[in-house]
């Protein structure tokens, strides 16, 4: 049996993980937005799921989210960040304040929430820190810059952290997914303020895909929270663990292109140095 945190389980992925985790006998504590999900939850597994109220923006509660979920369940085995929203709009549209609100979720909620519970970790020099990323934080695509920022960002930080973090026992694993039908597309998607004409055959695209293939994407979120569960099991986990075909698709199409790229151009970047 393992102790989940997972934040965001009122729906999506996060939802789905923790379910399957429950459904084998884990105990999962889930953070959500409203107290009606927090009582929700906590009635999936009565003992064993406890639904807590965190507005992943707020980093100072962070410290006290992870002191009450230590104090349910004990030690916890698996961090999964995974509490986010998406946003479309071209990157001249989108507004400063909006960009740095969803910075606050996507990038430095996840960096607080780590930040809380390593310290425990480090302790026991065991643990998983386990971060939802997207294909969007390898394989950009217009009309989705500054969501995809928060993901690459996201990504960086899962890498260097395993290097910081392995001579201490500690595991991460950045879980890239492609499409699921997870209602990504769907209230909480934020659009950006302003509406320029010049992108509405270009980067505007991106939320009529996305708005069309709501409800259709190919991607199972059960299937996904078994994969998981598959992967974290591991005695070896994985660092990167893309979901669904798109993601490997499209992440290996863009690593294609960089490399042609360097490629083409090794010469001239390898021009730079002082003659020998």
């Amino acid at each position: 049996m393992k102790n989940w945190l997972i934040t965001g389980v009122s729906g999506g992925l996060g939802s789905a993980l923790a379910q399957a985790a429950l459904a084998r006998g884990d105990r999962v504590v889930g953070t959500v937005r409203r107290t009606v999900d927090a009582f929700a939850f906590s009635a999936i597994a009565p003992g064993r799921s406890t639904g807590i109220v965190l507005d992943l923006s707020d980093h100072v509660a962070m410290p006290a989210a992870v002191a009450t979920a230590q104090a349910t369940l004990g030690e916890i085995d698996i961090l999964v960040n995974n509490a986010g929203y998406g946003m479309v709009g071209a990157i001249e549209e989108t507004s400063i304040a909006q960009a740095k609100a969803l910075f606050d979720v996507n990038l430095f909620g996840a960096i607080a929430m780590i930040q809380a519970m390593l310290p425990a970790m480090r302790a026991r020099r065991a643990g998983h820190i386990v971060n939802i990323t997207s294909l969007s934080g390898f394989a950009p695509w217009w009309g989705t810059g500054v969501y995809g920022a928060s993901k690459y960002a996201l990504e960086c930080i899962g890498q260097t952290l395993a290097q910081e973090v392995a001579p201490l026992g500690i595991r991460v694993t950045n879980v890239a997914p492609g499409g699921f039908r997870t209602g990504f597309a769907g209230k909480r998607l934020a659009e950006a303020e302003a509406s320029i004409t010049d992108y509405d055959d270009g980067a505007r695209q991106s939320k009529r895909s996305l708005l069309a293939g709501r409800g259709n994407e190919r991607g199972d979120p059960a299937k996904a929270a078994a994969a998981m569960l598959a992967a974290f099991d591991a005695a070896e986990p994985p660092l990167h663990l893309f979901l669904g075909e798109d993601s490997l698709s499209h992440a290996r199409e863009h690593f294609a292109l960089v490399d042609g790229e360097m490629r083409r151009w090794e010469a001239l970047s390898c021009s730079t140095g002082f003659a020998a």
